[in-house]
């Protein structure tokens, strides 16, 4: 054991934000951590950092193991060089050497070197070269250049970084300290496609344990082997991958449904038994009976489920020409950087286009200029006919005013028109109730993401250029996003780090490299095979464009036999349920009928002239005596229909769980 959480719990002020979670990491250990924005992932990870105190519970730590987690905070206004501020990661390997100088300066000094001095000289190089010092500086290189900083990168200061390069150099310190355990919270969420591929590879050789909170779910599908569940304050864990959980969760789910509605129904059977003899002196053990079996049954309670969800759909835009943009011989320059140097681009109408390629290549260059956004010193953009561009980036985040309510910002790009579905529209994007009326500077990164993209669909477009659109939102949400995307009518261009969201939609992938521009049928999956296949000629040469892309609405595979049987099992047990439940409907309506009868032949009886007539008497009774009989027998193939009701029941549930 290397870490381990025992019922933890945190809240802040009335709000429980989770409570009795318990957690074991050993070596080797990957656990992912899911949950929906503002669930507790990053307080959780946090504690298990010890950087804060649990309300209740206990954090404990192996003797001599220690914990790293990836800082979200770094000074970006420092002089100090990316090397030397990753360097500081290894300060207990320096204070080692400077050890191993002291004791070389007293050798030098007395001349003659003691035993005693010999050995501390060998304990001290040993601890040195196994703490990897006489590599050092290699180690700091590899690990700069892995994580994207070329040569003249790793040499300037960090205030002339963006925020997402100076997580880089946390994640490079957290990497080069090599902790026993790694706590990571969206750790590719600034790395490009080939940084995440390195970072991957060095991730699968760390021999320690990892807790690791990620919406990248290729990523999730590569490393996890454990999945934590933070859900509305519950913590369940999973001991599967994540493709596992996700299969895991609903079955759990469907399985405790069953048992539910197994017992509802039990119950209200039992209390309609109750409710309609009990006045009845003859069933009055047997109502007296159930009134106590009711006292004691199982109670099971569902888990109360965040069920909103964005519910996305994207207005149809008009059709528009052929080639909505068109790039040619566009020249792109920062101050003495030459980002482009003449490259021509069409980009086709129904086109599904993925920009891919390392961190400064020129991607977001290219997709501003597409946009429309950003100048260029020579070139030519053309749009076609009835072209309307919607550009998403993720600065937009920061232009939001932080003043304004939600709705407010929203009507801020509205017209007239738009006026009376906005809060239609903001509830769409989860914004309901008193939500709207939340003030910008209060909303999480989340929620801002969200409200952002509210904007930015709230009239139709036909093209849309998206940069980064899933950053910031949780796994759920870029689903929602990744399904509204799949079905929108129109053309779309964009940059993304989630490979999941590429495979999904890209019909054509772009990678930018080195002011070129290379071209790939397919989606990402597709783009690397490709390029991992070997090169025929010196000169890559683009290939052919496909003459459509992929239909977003194509049907899914077809079903296999086994799931089609189990179905039309479902199908017939449900059908058979029907026929019990409305038999027994039928018998409740004839046992009302009939003890109607009785009740009104007990009122003839009563009348005292009937004794002058003995021949009606004797019918009366006979009649009385054969509804009796009629109850009886009515009553018994009730409670025959009931258990046999319970025992589908009991059949659906087993049925269910081992579905």
């Amino acid at each position: 054991m290397l870490l381990r959480l025992d019922d933890v719990s945190r809240s802040f002020g009335s709000r429980s934000l989770f409570s009795g979670v318990s957690l074991e990491v050993r070596a080797g250990d990957r656990i992912g951590l899911v949950g929906a924005n503002g669930a507790g992932k990053t307080t959780l990870l946090r504690i298990a950092a010890g950087d804060d105190p649990p309300d209740a519970g206990r954090r404990s730590v192996r003797r001599g193991a220690r914990v790293g987690i990836l800082r979200q905070e770094i000074d970006p206004a420092q002089d100090c060089t990316v090397r030397e501020e990753t360097g500081r990661a290894l300060a207990h390997v320096e204070d080692l050497e400077r050890e191993l100088r002291d004791l070389e300066a007293q050798m030098t000094e007395a001349g003659e070197v003691s035993s005693d001095l010999a050995e501390a000289y060998d304990a001290a190089n040993s601890r040195f070269e196994h703490a990897g010092g006489f590599e050092r500086e290699a180690r700091i290189e590899r690990i700069l250049a892995g994580l994207g900083f070329d040569e003249e990168a790793r040499g300037r200061p960090l205030r002339t970084f963006s925020g997402g390069w100076l997580m880089r150099v946390e994640l490079a310190k957290l990497l080069l300290a090599e902790p026993d355990v790694l706590l990571l919270d969206e750790p590719t969420n600034h790395l490009d496609l080939p940084s995440i591929q390195w970072f991957e590879e060095t991730l699968t050789a760390f021999r320690g344990g990892v807790i690791v909170i990620s919406h990248d779910r290729t990523f999730l599908r590569r490393h996890v082997r454990q999945v934590a569940e933070l859900a509305l304050g519950r913590f369940l864990v999973y001991p599967g991958g994540y493709d596992y959980y996700l299969e895991e969760r609903v079955r759990r789910k469907e399985e405790l449904l069953a048992r539910k509605k197994s017992l509802d129904r039990k119950t209200a059977e039992t209390e309609r038994f109750i409710e309609r003899f009990r006045s009845k002196a003859s069933k009055a053990r047997q109502v007296q009976s159930r009134v106590k079996a009711l006292e004691r049954q199982e109670q099971i309670e569902l888990p109360d489920e965040d069920k909103r969800r964005i519910r996305l759909k994207i207005p149809e835009p008009s059709r528009a020409g052929a080639i909505p943009i068109a790039l040619e011989d566009i020249h792109k320059r920062y101050d003495d950087k030459i980002v482009y140097d003449g490259i021509d681009l069409q980009i086709e109408r129904d086109d599904r286009v993925a920009l891919v390629g390392p961190n400064g290549a020129g991607k977001s260059t290219l997709l501003r200029i597409l946009a429309g956004v950003l100048p260029f010193e020579k070139g030519k953009r053309e749009l076609g006919h009835r072209v309307e561009v919607a550009f998403y980036a993720q600065h937009q985040l920061e232009s939001l005013d932080p003043k304004r309510t939600v709705l407010g910002e929203l009507e801020s790009c509205a017209t007239m028109g738009d006026a009376t579905r906005l809060r239609g529209h903001l509830g769409a994007f989860l914004f309901s109730g008193d939500d709207v009326e939340k003030r910008v500077s209060v909303l999480s990164g989340g929620e801002k993401a969200r409200l952002a993209l509210a904007k930015l669909l709230l009239r139709p477009s036909n093209v849309l250029v998206l940069d980064e659109p899933t950053n910031h939102l949780d796994v759920q949400a870029c689903e929602v996003l990744e399904d509204a995307l799949r079905g929108y009518k129109g053309t779309l261009v964009f940059i993304s780090h989630d490979r999941a969201f590429i495979n999904s939609l890209a019909s054509r992938v772009i990678e930018v490299e080195n002011g070129r521009l290379r071209f790939f049928p397919g989606n990402y999956d597709d783009y690397l095979r490709r390029i991992a296949e070997p090169k025929k000629t010196k000169k890559s040469t683009p290939e052919a464009l496909p003459t459509a892309p992929p239909d977003p609405k194509r049907s899914a595979p077809a079903e296999p036999a086994s799931n089609k049987e189990r179905r039309r099992d479902e199908r017939e047990r449900r059908k058979a349920r029907q026929k019990v439940e409305r038999r027994i409907e039928k018998i409740e309506a004839e046992i009302l009928g009939k003890e109607s009868a009785v009740s009104e032949l007990g009122w003839k009886l009563a009348d005292p002239g009937l004794f002058k007539d003995p021949d009606r008497l004797r019918g009366l009774e006979a009649e009385r005596t054969e509804l009796g009989s009629a109850i009886e027998a009515l009553y018994a193939e009730y409670e025959r229909l009931g258990a046999e009701l319970s025992a589908m029941a009991d059949a659906d549930c087993e049925s269910a769980a081992a579905s």
